[in-house]
């Protein structure tokens, strides 16, 4: 199965990628017995030199991923300037059992690509613990994910546009595999750097991944399976990092966190034969006999040859007064997001502390109205898929900014708003709808040749606010919650604006018609 997929031109050299792949993880693998050594100290690594060992893996790691990188650039073909023959299943074919798997091992991907960061939590504990740095130190290491998932987002978007999307995803689990070594890291200052490394891993298989569903499920379930997967793998990935967390650490320390990377990143990178390639990405690439094998397993059948002028296919795409205002619409609407996510609802627990309450009542606060964050996904994905994609992301940033508002409100010392429990019940369901539908949108809304990068703009930006809150903490210079609040608000009803003014309604709508010069593809 894997020489037949890589046979077919997929890839340049299917042997580099598996020999990289097998190099990154004998460099992972020789940082195991320093990790075993530890097991009589409770796994304490603190102040261990590093062995030969230790140094060679990571400079097997290194060479791993730079070959492995190498295997996956993609075939270039002589083709590559002309359009192939249409491709045109219905749209609104059914889900067959070939979308069903995709679908399923891409919210796979997504737990364990949401798993990474999620981790940060569990580990921060028994890191400060073992290193003996303070609050302000340790918050570096969430300052130091946040920057990577941020640069990892935009990074692997433009990758996801020149290698592919399968190509970036697997990319994307050979650095999640060299990254386990982060546990065994004897240096706070090590981990801060891996930490950074393993961000970058992560923040680039989310969009890509929606990039991909967009192109190869049929008009009629796109809208549903991309909301639903991704808030899936939200939560799973929450859960999963939890579970494993509770499980585990009581055994091995925080350490086994970190290799957790090295047998989730081998999984995806073993079920990688069953991840096909988008064919409408395969048909930009001018791969034709790929794209309409790729096609096929989908339904789809060849109808006829469309050749079009080099000048038309090779032209930029057009950029319009609604392209720009949808752009900066989700840019405003994905930093208003992180900053309601990695701002205010992190600093929302010391305010309240400072109000006089105890910290086991500001957490079931938040506890409580965050247990909307399922029932709101699912409620998102029915808007989404049966009312308008267009009317549910503008109806979510309207509560997300009517809970901005609440507290607002109640800083300026509004009495009925002394309780912040239904600002903040309003503030987490407009959140939770606000990421379970932007990237989804995103993904909808921008032509194949730059979708990628598009829905990885969108990305990183949901991840900047929360650097810029980070970098606030880190200095102690956290504003006032009312201040922040306000500032908050401003993007989140601008961005709500221009949506409603340039947004596109692409429910039921068929994203060919973004390519107008490419055959149709599934």
């Amino acid at each position: 199965m894997i020489g037949k997929i890589f046979a077919a031109g997929e890839r340049r050299n299917a042997q580099a990628f598996w020999l990289g792949t097998v190099i990154v993880t004998a460099g992972v693998l020789l940082h195991v017995p320093m990790f075993l050594m530890a097991r009589q100290m409770g796994y304490r690594m603190a102040g261990m030199p590093m062995d030969a060992g230790m140094i060679w893996g990571m400079w097997l790691i290194i060479g791993g991923v730079a070959l492995a990188a190498w295997g996956l650039l993609p075939k270039t073909h002589p083709d590559a300037s002309r359009v192939i023959e249409r491709i045109a299943p219905p749209e609104d074919a059914p889900l067959t059992r070939t979308h069903w798997w995709i679908a399923s091992l891409l919210c796979l991907a997504l737990i364990i690509d949401i798993m990474k960061p999620a981790s940060l939590g569990f580990v921060t504990p028994g890191m400060r613990a073992e290193y003996g740095v303070d609050g302000a130190t340790v918050a570096w290491l969430p300052l130091s994910a946040l920057v990577g998932t941020a640069i990892g987002s935009f990074a692997w978007g433009v990758l996801a546009d020149i290698y592919g999307r399968r190509a970036s995803i697997l990319l994307s689990s050979v650095l999640f595999v060299g990254t386990s070594i982060c546990g065994a890291m004897p240096g706070f200052w090590w981990n801060v750097f891996m930490c950074w490394l393993m961000g970058l891993a992560a923040g680039g298989m989310l969009p890509v991944t929606y990039a991909l569903l967009a192109e190869i499920m049929p008009t009629r379930h796109r809208g549903w399976s991309l909301v639903l997967i991704g808030g899936i793998g939200a939560v799973g990935g929450f859960f999963a990092a939890s579970a494993l967390s509770a499980l585990l650490q009581p055994l091995f320390g925080w350490r086994i966190m970190w290799f957790l990377n090295l047998p989730t990143g081998l999984i995806l990178i073993a079920l990688s034969p069953l991840l096909p390639e988008s064919a409408r990405f395969l048909q930009q690439m001018g791969r034709g006999a790929e794209a309409r094998e790729m096609a096929a397993r989908f339904g789809a059948t060849v109808v006829h040859d469309k050749p079009a002028s080099t000048a038309i296919e090779n032209s930029p795409m057009t950029t319009t007064l609604p392209q720009i205002g949808i752009t900066v619409a989700l840019t405003l609407a994905a930093l208003a997001w992180s900053l309601v996510n990695f701002g205010l609802l992190l600093w929302l627990p010391g305010e309240l502390v400072e109000e006089g309450r105890s910290v086991g009542t500001a957490s079931a606060l938040i506890a409580e109205s965050t247990l909307l964050a399922a029932p709101v996904i699912l409620f998102s994905t029915w808007l989404y898929s049966r009312w308008s994609t267009k009317g549910s992301l503008i109806l979510m940033l309207a509560f997300m900014s009517a809970g901005l508002l609440g507290l607002l409100a109640r800083s300026s010392g509004i009495g009925w708003l002394e309780n912040p429990l239904v600002s903040l019940t309003i503030l987490v369901i407009g959140s939770c709808g606000v990421i379970a539908i932007l990237l989804p949108y995103a993904a909808e809304n921008y032509a194949l040749r730059v979708r990628g990068r598009a829905t990885g703009w969108v990305a990183g930006c949901s991840k900047l606010g929360g650097v810029l809150a980070q970098v606030l903490a880190v200095l102690g210079v956290v504003p006032a919650f009312g201040k922040a609040a306000l500032v908050i608000v401003v993007p989140s009803v601008i961005s709500l604006i221009l949506i409603a003014l340039w947004g596109r309604e692409t429910r039921g709508s068929d994203l060919r018609s973004l390519d107008p010069h490419l055959g149709s593809t599934t």
